[in-house]
Order: structure tokens, then C-alpha cells, then sequence
């Protein structure tokens, strides 16, 4: 039967189909995620949430407490109050070798019998978390914290779907009810969600577990709507003895309330029996869809648990025994390509994390595609990892497994991935020319915008940054000129003196130094030096922008490379746009006067050891302001090498050249002239 159109309803009529909406839709949840049998399509499914969500929009004040729609967010939190847990959230006490189980059992076996019956659970590797219900219905979610007490994530947990909003069959739970369970992004999403930030030029999650935790404690929950975080329930934090005398029965019993719990789920008795299953759980950890790091041994008398108690922060009942950690080897889940500010695209391997020196890798840079193919890396093959340097993840070989079929070549893509703009080769690099107009590139634009040797924007760091394009505030460096101290109020860690202080920062820049603007605005081979050279050269930003590639080849160490990147920005239409507005913003370079006669007309210095008065930045722009050449190597066509403390190789060099060597004093009198 065709149903009335929602602008027809009345708000009697409106409130009965909602309440008959959320039914049908919470019956279909429990289908699904917990028995694993949906009776309807996902259109359908959708038919049904759009029409909740729509009756909703028109009537606001009939949302409920346990309404479905409550899994696509709510508005930004400024902060997650402090919650104190119903009952103590204990950790357990980790071992990670068989004696030790077997003096586990045998602890148990004198305070309760020889044999008793265990539960074996797969230990997940997410974020623990406590959910209370009351009436029946959700009513808050709190993370583990320090066990006493964790931050309220209400809104976050319920975007997951596996958690029941209402109870099935609430009338057999106890009023209210606290449960524990765990919260996990599953390793296909974990590394989809990788690639998409990896994409967007932001730093993928370590590991699932980080990527859980994270996202799960995020103010925005609108934003963790978009991820597919999922949950397991395993434990009752105030259990009724009385009631329930096995915790095995009560897992049963958490399937009847909606909860969905885990299939490797097993009972065992004896250490035979939970070796078998501890070997089982471990050959199959990398076939599972979720991260585990060991298995949870639990005595599964209730009444005897609560005979044996607790030690300070962990129960005697229980102990987790941890897998041995993955090492070195693991497999290419993914090869994605990443924008960097500057335009290159880098390959990267995603990788199922791997613990290397006591690290967790789950991504290594490929450097370009010339390396891909050099070491023949592919998407599913098995890989050595090794940290260079100490520091930096890198795909040392590629690891053969006879009779497996390896995945296609991989191909660097003919457009950017994330503006769409064809790219260009340059030598070994891929490189996207649109610059500040893709947003790939933006984050790594604006952190560089406001660095202290480009604007110099206090407070506008890379978490700020991060927020700001997250939020869809600003799309080119133009916007962060637009930006009101409310909108900065918005933003997680600011108040309204952050804010204020911010918002001054930004307007502060709007006569900067020629040199300083063109280095901010990221051009590719355009350093701070070269900015110099060009601002002394060239005087006004018009100038710089109408310079085509051989009026900047002309100028003095200016090279055909740095030339053409210069020439190329500028040319960018959307390039020219964007700074189009910043100037409109009001945004006015000073223009650079260069006097007839300078103190250091035609000289080249070369500095070397720590200065007193000056950084190393300060005294090449004091050199180049004075006519001077400031240059990062000695030859015979140096005048004088200017050294500070501790001076390092070019000291010799200059006295096996003859090049006159001077002190800091000195140098400050010839720019005195």
C-alpha cells in the first residue's frame, strides 16, 4: 500500500509510523548483524531509514532516544565529559608463554577444581568500552579510561550499526544494564580508509586498533558515520551470580538482547584443549576480518569468579595469553598514490601491520615507479620490511611464494588522484602542476603557508590545518583570509582567546615580504634562497607573475628546471585564481627596492658553524638584501667564507682554496659598508 507523503501527515499520524518505522528497522538491525540473516534488500532497507529520517526532519520533536537515525551523527562536541563506569573496568594480566598458562590452570585448579570449564575468547586488538542501557535503551557509551572512569562517546558509538539502540527483549535484562564490549574498524575498511587519507595527502592509522580508538573519539561523530566501525559485546560488568551461573549462558543471553558476540567463541577444559584452540585462533589471525593479539582465558563459573575477586587492577579468574608479534614479513594489501605538497606522487604500500623492532608498520613509501618496477611489487605479494636508518619503513624485497598468483604491474595513473589534473613526468617523478588548487596538495600548502620561514601564522599548525579541510572550511589558501574568529571558535582545542589569536595571525600577513610570499605559496624548486633571487631580480609580485620562463632563466643561479616550475605556476589558471583572491583579500607583497650600490655588490659568501647574531637563513637574506650572493658551497669564485662556532668541512676547503675566511664581527662590518 502506497504510503501518504510525508508533508501530508499530521503529527498524530506521523508519530505512529515513526514508531512503527523504528521497529521494522531496528528488527532488520538484529537480523543482520547479529543473526546474520537479513529478510529485505539494502534498497529496501534504505526506503525505510529515508522515510524515519524524513518524518523526523519535519517533526523534530518526535526523535527518540533509540531512533536508527541516531547512527549518522550528531553535530561537532567540544569536548567528551569525563564519565565514572557503572563497576571498575579491570585489564587482564598478559602472558605470553605455555608455562605460564599451565600455572594458571593449576591456580585454578586448587581454588575450584582440576579441569574447571573456561571460556576461550579471541582478544581483540580495538578500543574497550562500557555501554549502559536503561528502560531498554542506549542511553550512554564510555571508553575504559584509567577503569574508574573514560570519556563520554554517546553520539560515536551509536553511528555503529551492530549496536542494538534498544533491546530485544528487554524484559528478561536487568534495569539498567552495563555491558563491555569492544569497538574495531575491520582490516578491508581499515585499509580502504587508509587509502582515502593516503589519497587526500593525510597520514594513515597506524593499525586497526589506532584507526578504532581515533575515530571512536573524535567530537565530530558525523565524521565517524562515514567509517564502518563495528563491534563485538563479551562481558556483563555487573553480573547477577544469582541469575546467571555460567558465562557462557550469559553470551547466549546477549545474543537475545541484540548484542552480537563472536563465533570463535569456544568452551574448553584442560591445557591440552586451550593449547589446541590457542594454536587454531593464531593460524587463523590473518584470515580474520578483525585484529586479535592473542586469546582471553576466562573461568566460566560465575559464582567461583566471584569467590577468587581481584588483585589491584585485573581479575584471578582470567588472563589473556598474547601471540607472539608479527615480524619483518607481512603482505601488500594495497598500492595507493600519494600527493605531496609539492605535487609528486609517491606510490605506498599498505601493508597488514607488522611489528619491526618493536614498531608497528602498516605503510612504506615505494619512492616512484622506476622503484616499484625495479623490485617488482605488486598487490598481494608477500614483502621484507625493514626500517631505514632506523626510522623509516621501506619495502626492502619482495619475498617469492612458488605457485601463488600475483596480483597486475602496478601503473602510476595518468591524472591526479585527487584533482583530476593530467600529470607530468619529470626524470623519475610523477607530478601534479595544478599546486595550490588541489586539495590533495592544500594540507601540506597551508601548514606551509603559515611556517615560520613563509607567513608565519602562530597557531596555524598541521592539527589545525588537518580540521579546517576536514571540516570544508577552507578549499584553497584564499579561504583561511575568510575565515570569522566564530568559525575558529569551532574548531577542537580553540576557545576564544585561541581563536581570537589566530584570526590576528592570519590578518597580520597581509603586507608580507616579497620573497617570504612566493617561498608560502609552495611553488615546486622554490626555496627560500630562490624567492630571494627572484623578489631582488624581478621587485613586485606582478612582475613575478607575468615573468615568463627565459626572463627568470636570466637571472643570476636561477637554472632552466627552477625556471620553467615558476613559469608553469604561475601560468595554472587555477593557480591564478586562487591567487586572485588572496589578493582581494587584501593580501599586498611589499615591493623589493634595490638600491644603485650595495656594501656587498658581486660578493659570494658561504657560511659555515653556528652564527650569534644571526640563523643562517637570516645572514644569506642579510647578504642577498646587500647585492650580495649567498651560496651553499665553496669554490674559487668565493669571496669569503664566514665562520661561526664549531665550523664544519668547508673551513678546509676555503684555506686549500685560499678563500678568505672571516668571523661574524667582520661580517657585520662589511654590510655596514
Amino acid at each position: 500500500m502506497a504510503r501518504k507523503a510525508v508533508e501530508k501527515l499530521s503529527k498524530d499520524e506521523a508519530r505512529e509510523e515513526a514508531d512503527d518505522l523504528r521497529k521494522e528497522i531496528t528488527h532488520h538491525d538484529y537480523l543482520y548483524y547479529v543473526k546474520n540473516r537479513p529478510e529485505i534488500s539494502d534498497a529496501e532497507y534504505d526506503r525505510l531509514f529515508e522515510r524515519l529520517q524524513k518524518i523526523e526532519d519535519r517533526f523534530p520533536d518526535l526523535v527518540t532516544p533509540d531512533s536508527p537515525t541516531r547512527r549518522v551523527g550528531a553535530p561537532p562536541a567540544s569536548s567528551h565529559p569525563t564519565v565514572e563506569h557503572v563497576a571498575p573496568m579491570l585489564s587482564l594480566n598478559a602472558v605470553h608463554e605455555a608455562k605460564e598458562v599451565k600455572d594458571f590452570l593449576t591456580f585454578l585448579g586448587k581454588e575450584v577444581g582440576d579441569d574447571a570449564p573456561l571460556v576461550l575468547e579471541p582478544k581483540f586488538d580495538g578500543l574497550s568500552v562500557e555501554l549502559v542501557y536503561e528502560d531498554g535503551v542506549f542511553a550512554r557509551g564510555v571508553t575504559r579510561g584509567d577503569g574508574q572512569s573514560g570519556e563520554d562517546i554517546t553520539d560515536n558509538l551509536a553511528t555503529i550499526g551492530a549496536l542494538p539502540l534498544r533491546l530485544q527483549n528487554a524484559d528478561d535484562a536487568p534495569d539498567p544494564l552495563a555491558v563491555r564490549g569492544e569497538v574495531f574498524l575491520p582490516k578491508a575498511d581499515f585499509q580502504d580508509a587508509n587509502k582515502e587519507r593516503v589519497e587526500r595527502g593525510e597520514e594513515p592509522f597506524a593499525n586497526p586498533r589506532n584507526a578504532a580508538a581515533g575515530l571512536a573519539r573524535r567530537l565530530d561523530s558525523e565524521a565517524v558515520a562515514r567509517y564502518p566501525l563495528d563491534i563485538y559485546v563479551y562481558d556483563l560488568l555487573t553480573p547477577d551470580t544469582d541469575e546467571w551461573s555460567s558465562h557462557w549462558a550469559l553470551l547466549e543471553r546477549f545474543r537475545d538482547w541484540g548484542f552480537r558476540t563472536n563465533k570463535e567463541n569456544r568452551r574448553v577444559a584442560g591445557f591440552e584443549e586451550v593449547e589446541a584452540a590457542y594454536n587454531d585462533l593464531l593460524d587463523q589471525r590473518d584470515d580474520l576480518d578483525y585484529e586479535i593479539d592473542g586469546v582471553v582465558l576466562k573461568l566460566d563459573d560465575l559464582a567461583a569468579r566471584e569467590r577468587l575477586g581481584t588483585r589491584a587492577r585485573s581479575p584471578r579468574w582470567a588472563v589473556a595469553w598474547k601471540f607472539p608479534p608479527r615480524e619483518e614479513q607481512t603482505t601488500i594489501a594495497d598500492i595507493v598514490v600519494q600527493v605531496g605538497r609539492t605535487g609528486i606522487l609517491t606510490p605506498v604500500a599498505l601493508l597488514e601491520p607488522v611489528d619491526v623492532g618493536g614498531v608497528t608498520i602498516s605503510r612504506a613509501t615505494l619512492h616512484n615507479a622506476e622503484e616499484v618496477a625495479r623490485k617488482d611489487l605488486r598487490v598481494g605479494d608477500t614483502v621484507r620490511i625493514k626500517r631505514a636508518g632506523d626510522v623509516i619503513p621501506e619495502v626492502a624485497e619482495r619475498v617469492p611464494q612458488p605457485g601463488v598468483e600475483r596480483g597486475p604491474e602496478f601503473e602510476m595513473p595518468d591524472k591526479c588522484p585527487s584533482c583530476g589534473t593530467e600529470v607530468v613526468k619529470e626524470g623519475a617523478y610523477t607530478v601534479c602542476p595544478a599546486g595550490i588548487a588541489c586539495p590533495a596538495q592544500l594540507k601540506g600548502h597551508l601548514t606551509h603557508y603559515g611556517s615560520r620561514e613563509a607567513m608565519d601564522i602562530d597557531g596555524l599548525g598541521e592539527k589545525t590545518v588537518q580540521q579546517l579541510v576536514e571540516r570544508g572550511m577552507v578549499e584553497d589558501l584564499a579561504d583561511l583570509y575568510d575565515l570569522s574568529e566564530d568559525d575558529l571558535r569551532t574548531l577542537e582545542g580553540f576557545a576564544e582567546t585561541s581563536a581570537h589569536n589566530l584570526y590576528t595571525a592570519i590578518h597580520e600577513t597581509t603586507s608580507p615580504p616579497l620573497d617570504r610570499f612566493l617561498y608560502a605559496l609552495g611553488i615546486r624548486h622554490v626555496g627560500g634562497r630562490t624567492a630571494r633571487l627572484i623578489s631582488r631580480e624581478l621587485g613586485t609580485l606582478d612582475a613575478v607573475v607575468s615573468a615568463d620562463a627565459e626572463r627568470l632563466q636570466s637571472i643570476p643561479d636561477i637554472g632552466p628546471e627552477v625556471a620553467q616550475s615558476v613559469a608553469d605556476f604561475f601560468d595554472t589558471e587555477r593557480n591564478r585564481k586562487v591567487l586572485n583572491r588572496i589578493r582581494e583579500a587584501g593580501v599586498k607583497p611589499k615591493e623589493v627596492a634595490t638600491p644603485e650600490a650595495t656594501p656587498l655588490d658581486g660578493k659570494t659568501f658561504v657560511f659555515t658553524g653556528a652564527l650569534e647574531g644571526f640563523t643562517r637563513e637570516e645572514a644569506e637574506r642579510k647578504v642577498e638584501r646587500l647585492g650580495g650572493r649567498a651560496a651553499s658551497s665553496v669554490s674559487s669564485n668565493t669571496d669569503y667564507v664566514v665562520a661561526g662556532s664549531d665550523p664544519g668541512q668547508k673551513l678546509d676547503e676555503a684555506r686549500d682554496l685560499g678563500v678568505e675566511v672571516i668571523d661574524e664581527e667582520a661580517f657585520v662590518k662589511l654590510c655596514e659598508g
